[in-house]
């Protein structure tokens, strides 16, 4: 199979931007700038999670900005949860999957899956596990059942699956600021943490890692109280997972902190293909 994606995943010269960005409200996220940064940032694809909206409650601007088209996975429960996807227009998926195909996770809007020549794109909103840990086992079996199906669809169309999002658990103790007060916290539990480890141990690479291994205080998401943005006491919880074969193909992952508008900041990975 690494023969085959090796070989679907030839590079001959297109290069590709992606980012990913939980904006805790579309509309929210709006007021504070987020057209502009769109328009200014100018990602092939735009993958957002907490769009806290449907697509008619949004103003045409917002769904479908200049150059872009733009695809909704929305959560019953108005208000909550949803994901998105913004894709330039001269960048023509394949096709684009609304949720999983179980009701139990696409009832909340969780969801993309876009389908490009070289590569399948999955955009994600993982599951908070909660203060009393209720919802963790929740958030383990959506977790395993998107990996189940990005190994599924590596085989099945031997190209390269990239797993992006909110996974709401940062891997290790550099991954959050205050790893010791926070062993017995969702989002750093190690039933939630070994998630992480058995993807990587599926082949995929957590391709901001990769790039910086041991830098500290890299953070995507900051608690609202407290001043914490400010003083940088936060979490790394939004990831790119690529396959291997995609490791070399990648030239810049980062993240974006001094991107407002949400308690998240944008990651972004570029790649060759």
């Amino acid at each position: 199979m690494t023969t085959m994606l090796t070989k679907a995943f030839n590079t001959n010269g297109q290069k590709m931007k992606i980012i990913s960005w939980n904006v805790n409200g579309l509309r929210a996220c709006a007021k504070k700038g987020f057209l502009k940064w769109l328009a200014s940032e100018k990602p092939d694809i735009l993958c957002v999670q907490e769009t806290k909206a449907w697509p008619e409650q949004l103003d045409d601007e917002l769904k479908n900005p200049k150059g872009y088209v733009s695809y909704f996975a929305c959560a019953e429960k108005k208000g909550y949860s949803g994901v998105a996807l913004y894709i330039k227009k001269k960048i023509k998926p394949l096709k684009v999957q609304i949720g999983i195909g179980k009701k139990k996770f696409d009832s909340e809007g969780r969801t993309l899956i876009a389908h490009f020549d070289k590569f399948i794109l999955i955009g994600g909103y993982y599951p908070n596990g909660q203060h009393d840990h209720g919802r963790v086992p929740y958030k383990l079996e959506y977790s395993n059942a998107i990996l189940k199906l990005a190994k599924s669809l590596e085989t099945e169309f031997a190209k390269p699956v990239i797993l992006t999002g909110d996974f709401n658990t940062a891997h290790h103790p550099i991954d959050l600021k205050n790893p010791k007060t926070n062993k017995e916290s969702t989002g750093f539990l190690p039933v939630e943490r070994k998630f992480i480890d058995k993807l990587q141990s599926k082949g995929y690479v957590d391709i901001f890692r990769e790039h910086h291994p041991d830098q500290e205080g890299h953070y995507t998401w900051w608690s609202y109280r407290s001043t914490c943005r400010e003083r940088n006491i936060g979490w790394r919880i939004d990831y790119f997972f690529v396959p291997e074969v995609m490791n070399k193909k990648t030239t810049k992952a980062g993240i974006l902190p001094n991107v407002l508008g949400s308690d998240h900041c944008p990651i972004s990975l570029s790649f060759s293909y």
